[in-house]
């Protein structure tokens, strides 16, 4: 039988830490574990899902479960890891378990990219997440206290101080350590060009998606995509220059071995194609295109 409650809230359930099961991070208040079916969060299927959802939704897990940390109640939920394929099993299961999820509140955070996995970006991405909500939450005014004249705070993102590698420069940014990287790289003759750029559109139906890329050899790009899909959440900064710093930070990764990259490196004239493609979506996309410039020439 279907469990009911008067709110979204009675029908998630505590997390506890269990034998081998340890939090992977305890940060302001809250504590992150790592991987979690759904079954393990809802007390039982919730009303309007029908058996069978909640049967295949159950299965399906997470990566990372953030929780409060006096209760032990499910705050969000984080997803990792490349797009399921179109029409395929995975899909229809994570339709399911988006359906299940929307019924009991649940919010999530999905990060699809090809690159990027939970095992070695998970928690850096996580703490990052709820780092930025926290300060979000400080910064913003009480309730119907707005003042239009007043000064608005610094946004998270764009907070300026000391970098890993000594220069001065956006220290929130999650990119950084793979533009020094690309820096390195540079110096040492493994790349022509050392700018990691970038970009990012939000579809008025669907994801907000950023790409990044650098020049390896002339003519030649590493190209990273990296789409964030934000249900019931923010994530505390603006999600289109989340999606772009992910996906800068996908292109460090690949950046480790940069050698091996040379057969799924993107000519630049393709690139410039796909960014003019992109460009010609405008009206699909909420807030325009801006990034015009890079269509120039």
């Amino acid at each position: 039988m279907a469990r009911t409650g008067s709110d979204h809230g009675s029908l998630l359930r505590p997390v506890a830490a269990s034998t081998g099961r340890a939090p992977v991070l305890t940060r302001a208040g809250q504590v992150v574990h790592g991987p979690r079916r759904l079954g393990e969060l809802v007390h039982g299927r919730p009303p309007g899902v029908t058996g069978h959802q909640w049967t295949s939704a159950g299965r399906e897990g997470f990566d990372h479960v953030v929780c409060a940390g006096d209760s032990g109640r499910p705050l969000f939920a984080v997803e990792i890891g490349p797009p399921a394929p179109a029409g395929s099993a995975a899909q229809r299961a994570e339709r399911m378990k988006n359906a299940v999820c929307a019924a009991v509140g649940l919010p999530v955070l999905r990060i699809v990219s090809p690159t990027l996995r939970a095992a070695d970006h998970g928690r850096r991405i996580v703490a990052y997440v709820i780092d930025a909500r926290a300060y979000a939450d400080a910064v913003a005014p009480p309730p119907g206290q707005d003042d239009p004249a007043e000064a608005l705070p610094v946004e998270f993102r764009e907070i300026v101080g000391r970098l890993p590698d000594g220069r001065t420069g956006h220290v929130n940014d999650l990119g950084a350590l793979a533009r020094a990287a690309a820096v390195e790289a540079y110096v040492s003759r493994r790349l022509v060009d050392p700018i990691v750029r970038g970009l990012h559109v939000r579809w008025a139906d669907g994801p907000v998606e950023g790409w990044s890329w650098v020049e390896v050899r002339p003519g030649r790009c590493l190209v990273e995509r990296v789409q964030v899909v934000q249900q019931r959440f923010s994530c505390g900064v603006d999600a289109g220059r989340l999606a772009e710093d992910l996906a800068a930070v996908a292109v460090g990764e690949r950046l480790r071995d940069v050698e091996a990259a040379g057969p799924d490196l993107v000519s630049r004239d393709e690139l410039d194609r796909d960014i003019r493609r992109l460009r010609e979506r405008r009206d699909e996309m909420r807030d325009g295109f801006a990034f015009e410039h890079l269509c120039a020439g």
